[in-house]
């Protein structure tokens, strides 16, 4: 048997850490002159059209864009329309689907049919992905031929209802909304100023997945620029405009995040998460913790239970009687005279 282990990326690392799933939950065939208002979602809106055409009219102040068979279109905020014309006049939702109801119809006809479903983060994390999404993203069937092709099983195995459809959709809609991510990040401006940025910026690209190929590295700017094959000065300038912060605390930042999602997920020791992320000294990590999270591990950790799926949920109470809303999207540098202090080895 060959095992392969392929090296982590970036935005495999982020979708594992905010624990992505999918559910393919939902169908609506249409005709004639419809519109359907949604609410806003609680978790983010994924679609596909597998027939016919419509308008999504979101709230994000965009004019009404045009969907064709094959496109799909993300919701991550916000209230939207599905349209067969944007001067339709729209009912809402629940009474087209009803309850908790897995299809819906609208109008006379079936000229056009979606399917569709939620992306679903974990709670504490989700914002490190949502919070660099625009309110809504079409992605075009044309621009994205892989989309198409799962489109066309999503259908097949949501007709056929056989023994573990149901996973089978849900995985087929995760990899959909991957696929959706990537077409996204590739049409994404020069300097967009986050992190999804630095995953298409190739004047960062190596260093960027290096980082998280090994983030137990003692990484130094000097090997990163040597990897971007610039000048330290010059690449820290262009990762801080790119990513929007700066490649050392980057570095910094994402050994905090896993170490905050163990410190959530499982009782192993703090000793034992400061040293396989590098660390030799238990006063560095805390240290470091303390300056990214907030506050310390002992504490971090203590604000959250452990449910039998193993995703945190945020415990009642703080001591204060307020749920702390912990930090893990941060994006407030230090000031440039505080130097992290940096994992360490012996020998």
């Amino acid at each position: 048997m060959i095992v392969q282990n392929a090296p982590n990326d970036a935005l495999s690392d982020v979708l594992r850490l905010v624990d992505a799933c999918a559910l393919a939950s939902v169908t609506l065939t249409a005709g004639g002159d419809w519109a359907i208002r949604f609410p806003a979602p609680d978790h983010i809106k994924f679609c596909a059209l597998r027939r016919g055409s419509c308008w999504l009219a979101a709230s994000d102040g965009l004019p009404p864009r045009h969907l064709d068979e094959g496109d799909c279109f993300v919701v991550v905020r916000g209230e939207f329309t599905l349209a067969s014309s944007p001067d339709v006049r729209p009912v809402p939702a629940e009474r087209v689907f009803g309850g908790f109801g897995q299809s819906g119809h609208c109008g006379d006809g079936d000229d056009t049919h979606l399917i569709g479903g939620s992306v679903c983060f974990d709670t504490v994390n989700g914002a490190i992905l949502t919070d660099v999404l625009p309110a809504s993203l079409v992605i075009s069937g044309e621009a994205a031929a892989a989309v198409r092709w799962l489109l066309e099983q999503l259908d097949q195995e949501w007709r056929r209802a056989g023994p573990g459809s149901l996973l089978a959709c849900n995985d087929m809609l995760r990899l959909m909304f991957i696929h959706a991510l990537r077409a996204y990040v590739a049409d994404l401006p020069p300097l967009a100023g986050n992190w999804l940025a630095g995953l298409a910026d190739p004047r960062i690209g190596k260093p960027f997945e290096a980082i998280h190929a090994d983030p137990v590295h003692d990484w130094t700017l000097a090997e990163l620029a040597s990897l971007a094959g610039q000048s330290r000065s010059a690449f820290a300038s262009h990762f801080k405009e790119s990513v929007g912060v700066s490649p050392m605390w980057y570095v910094a930042r994402w050994r905090m995040r896993l170490a905050a999602a163990r410190l959530r997920r499982s009782r192993e020791p703090v000793s034992s998460i400061a040293a396989s992320l590098g660390y030799v000294s238990d006063s560095a990590f805390s240290a470091t913790f303390r300056r990214i999270m907030g506050v310390s591990p002992t504490r971090y950790r203590a604000r959250f239970t452990h449910s039998s799926t193993g995703r945190a949920s945020a415990s009642p109470a703080g001591e204060d009687g307020q749920v702390l809303a912990f930090p893990d999207a941060i994006t407030v540098e230090p000031p440039e005279r505080r130097r992290l202090p940096r994992a360490t080895r012996s020998g």
